[in-house]
């Protein structure tokens, strides 16, 4: 966590409040700030070559916490434009489905007064917001390093530098990081962001916290049929084809222009390391229910990322010396309603409040105490906590018990504010529940056929991935020779499926030291979802920021 001393000394600047990452959770966090106090110097910094670039969710977003931080926002020309007209949901065998009774649903999953959106589109009109308070947007740049002073209190982040050729070395055209200094700063990375992850080791953040936990959401856009389009349309299903000792579920959005957004998400505690989260994606829009509505349709971008999904037992502390941590980077996603967006906003309202008036004391790089106390007794405490055994009990008693228990659970809360199971915890981190090859069923995938269903390497083109290719891997794979004896002879290989994006393959020829196949990392192909730094099995794969303003450009995400 300190500069390099062999490079150049970094140019640097300073403002009131650094914030990383320009998703729902960082602008909102701005904005606040400069409602509170529109004298504040506000910085927000974005690893995407623009704001939305990196943005990927379903999404349908619950307005509460838009209504707070913009009242007028209803009379105005937004993105957010199609509201829920009707809620289905599906269980789904192999050759048919059931509609599962809303009367049945806990009110909470009713996404009644909700709008489906792109998150991107949204992002980008939140950051015009803030740009015409003051707030300065640089996208393009990645905060790639944490800067303390002398006593370990964070004074800011450095953007990493440009220009590094992958022997390491200073290329024709390198360019020193800045150093952005702040008496507060706010990481809005989002899920497994590289900060926070470093922030949470070095100050013990999660020690008394549940592990982790995460899924892994793969999404297409398509444009449908106008007679297939059903605008405000939301379906989510749950069931085939995934094996109900696997956790997941599905969602297709029917909104603007006949789009329809369709998703997958497989919980990134699954046991069998022969299963293919891309594959599975694939094969569920080959059901029945599913594959009409995308026949005739034309398939317009492709994504992945992971998802928090630890929620109340996982979230570690917030604060540390000098900043706090918001968003996604917290943790806030309601995992039932698959649902982030509006917990993100309210966090980073609530700690642009205390920041503000930590800042109207005359404080700077302390401990924001009174946020990390708050969150719990605030609307998204109160959310995470109704929800809170439903992740546990699908977990530990399959699909079909854990979702009906689930839903009791939910309905108890609802109903009495407490649960008949307590607080469950959660069982091992994601890295720890593969099983070994030998012990679990190989799972022969179709070929896909390039109308409904697709291989990685055309999804990640119309992901817009682009990687400098003469820079620094920025996949870094601890040791290789676990990597063989354990990822591959132990546990078959698992990074070759579970990544979405054709970044890591076993070539069958013989490695350099004469052990067998080669391990290969395709970082140019990576989509920056960050599944391989959560579910590899031993901890050995490290995701960092490759140069700003790489990775996927997504359009209307």
């Amino acid at each position: 966590m300190a500069e390099t001393d062999a490079l150049p000394e970094r140019e640097s600047m300073e403002y009131d409040v650094v914030v990383v990452g320009a998703g729902p959770a960082g602008l909102a966090a701005a904005i606040r700030l400069k409602q509170l106090n529109e004298g504040l110097s506000v910085v927000v910094l974005e690893k995407g070559a623009e704001v939305g670039a990196h943005i990927l969710s379903g999404a349908v977003i619950d307005p509460v916490a838009l209504d707070r931080l913009l009242p007028d926002w209803r009379s105005e020309e937004t993105p957010i434009k199609t509201p829920v007209t009707a809620d289905h949901f599906l269980w789904l065998g192999p050759g048919g489905s059931v509609r599962l009774p809303n009367v049945m649903m806990p009110p909470l999953m009713s996404n009644h007064g909700n709008f489906i959106v792109s998150l991107g589109a949204v992002c980008r009109w939140l950051a015009e917001k803030a740009e015409a308070l003051g707030v300065e947007i640089y996208p393009g740049f990645a905060a790639a390093e944490i800067l303390s002073d002398e006593s370990g209190a964070v004074i800011g982040v450095a953007t990493g530098d440009m220009g590094v050729t992958r022997s390491g070395e200073a290329g024709p055209n390198f360019q020193r990081g800045m150093a952005l200094l702040g008496k507060y700063v706010l990481i809005a990375e989002g899920a497994r962001g590289s900060l926070a992850k470093e922030l949470i080791a070095h100050f013990g953040l999660d020690q008394d916290a549940g592990p982790p936990k995460f899924g892994i959401g793969l999404k297409e856009l398509w444009e449908v049929e106008p007679a297939k389009h059903r605008p405000g349309l939301v379906q989510h299903s749950f069931g085939w084809p995934l094996d109900r000792g696997t956790g997941g579920g599905s969602f297709l959005y029917h909104y603007d222009d006949n789009l329809v957004s369709v998703g997958f998400v497989v919980h990134l505690n699954y046991r069998n390391p022969w299963l293919s989260p891309f594959e599975e994606f694939q094969r569920f829009k080959t059901h029945p229910a599913i594959r009409d509505v995308f026949e005739g349709g034309q398939r317009v971008s492709y994504g992945a990322r992971a998802i928090t999904e630890g929620g109340w037992q996982s979230v570690p502390k917030l604060v540390f010396p000098g900043g706090a941590l918001i968003g996604c980077a917290a943790g806030f996603v309601n995992v039932p309603r698959i649902k982030g967006t509006h917990n993100a906003m309210l966090s980073g309202m609530l700690a642009a409040e205390h920041v503000a008036a930590a800042l109207g004391e005359g404080r700077a790089n302390d401990t924001l105490e009174n946020y990390d106390a708050a969150w719990r007794a605030s609307e998204i405490g109160g959310d995470l906590k109704r929800v809170r055994n439903v992740k546990p009990l699908w977990s530990r008693f399959g699909t079909l018990a854990g979702v009906a228990m689930g839903g009791l659970d939910m309905w108890t809360n609802q109903l009495f504010g407490a649960s008949l199971f307590g607080t469950l915890r959660h069982g091992k981190p994601d890295s720890e529940t593969l099983l070994p090859a030998g012990k679990c069923k190989r799972i022969d995938y179709p070929k896909p056929d390039n109308i409904l269903t697709f291989d990685r390497l055309s999804s990640v083109f119309l992901s817009n991935t682009n990687h400098e290719e003469d820079q620094p891997v920025h996949l870094h794979l601890a040791d290789s020779d676990m990597q063989r004896a354990s990822e591959l002879e132990m546990f078959g290989g698992p990074s070759a499926r579970y990544c979405p994006a054709g970044v890591y393959e076993w070539v069958e020829e013989e490695a350099p030291d004469g052990q067998g196949p080669r391990f290969v990392i395709n970082a140019q192909n990576c989509v920056h979802c960050k599944t391989c730094d959560i579910k590899d099995p031993n901890r050995n794969i490290n995701w960092v920021p490759p140069q700003g303003g790489e990775g996927p450009i997504y359009a209307n995400m």
